[in-house]
């Protein structure tokens, strides 16, 4: 194995998934956008999964991390909400703030891994972090 294959399986030491599981169905939801979207960046993914949608969190969560989302057959991201809602930067910073607490007061939430494509992926299925993510995201679109 190569330095980048020792970064990375040391990072998702999590037990697999149950495939019969039902995290496990919901990503095989949108397996496609999201292999489409771990083709598109090289950090770490951190799924949480939900009802036909999926929460991704990128990067180092809590430290630095983005997130996107898939929902309706698209993927999103807070780059699209900065667009779209014409945020200003400390208006970012609090929402970034804020997905952080939702990511730490999830830190006991057990975790899985999986593979999209060939990239090993974190799977956290937690229906308090999934409800956070949500609220902070709808209190910007709405």
């Amino acid at each position: 194995m190569g330095l980048l294959s020792n970064l990375f399986s040391s990072k998702i030491d999590y037990p697999p998934i149950d495939p019969a599981s039902t995290a496990a169905r919901r990503i095989a939801e949108v397996e496609g956008h999201l292999s489409e979207l771990a083709g598109k960046v090289t950090d770490r993914l951190e799924v949480v999964p939900c009802e036909h949608a999926a929460y991704v969190f990128i990067g180092k969560p809590p430290k630095k991390f983005g997130l996107a989302w898939i929902h309706d057959g698209e993927v999103s991201g807070l780059n699209n909400l900065v667009q779209n809602h014409g945020m200003k930067p400390h208006e970012v910073e609090k929402v970034v703030d804020q997905l952080r607490s939702a990511y730490e007061h999830a830190s006991d939430a057990k975790r899985f891994k999986t593979t999209i494509g060939d990239r090993p992926v974190v799977v956290t299925p937690s229906s308090q972090l999934e409800e956070d993510v949500h609220t902070i995201i709808d209190r910007i679109t709405h």
